[in-house]
């Protein structure tokens, strides 16, 4: 079962749709942003989407909804820091999609929309770079090519 509704201080920055937290028993506390995608490391705009989560959360109390774990053991949660929705500000930046496969917040979809009707942040690029669940499948699938040629 998880647990109920908790606040925490924002310690680091994974990339773009995870953070890590310092709960009140000062205990590190992976999180994933729930409903959002945000570029790989390697991807472009990852650095970018990192930054701007780093920019909303980083050093700052957040207040954190658990709805999951996922099969890394981090917990999936909307997040807030410092009263701005962590999750939505990513998508409305530009800075992350939404994951259509998790996403419930129809919200989300709107601010995605106008992102990308206003060309902001990966929606800036004249071809805007491949969602990140595409991106790792055929990274997925260049790996598993090259292991059966190798």
């Amino acid at each position: 079962m998880l647990s109920a509704l908790f606040f925490a201080t924002v310690i680091g920055i994974s990339d773009g749709d995870t953070l890590t937290v310092l709960n009140e028993n000062k205990q590190q506390v992976k999180i994933r942003l729930a409903e959002i995608d945000a570029p790989e490391a390697r991807q472009p705009f990852g650095a970018k989407s990192k930054q701007s989560l780093s920019e909303l959360c980083f050093g700052k109390q957040a207040q954190i909804k658990p709805r999951a774990k996922d099969r890394y053991g981090r917990t999936v949660a909307p997040v807030t820091c410092d009263g701005v929705d962590a999750n939505a500000e990513q998508v409305n930046r530009g800075m992350a999609w939404v994951y259509r496969k998790y996403a419930k917040d129809h919200n989300l979809y709107v601010l995605q929309y106008d992102a990308k009707a206003a060309g902001r942040g990966l929606w800036s690029e004249p071809s805007p770079t491949m969602p990140p669940w595409e991106w790792r499948k055929s990274v997925r699938h260049a790996a598993v090519q090259w292991l059966r040629y190798a």
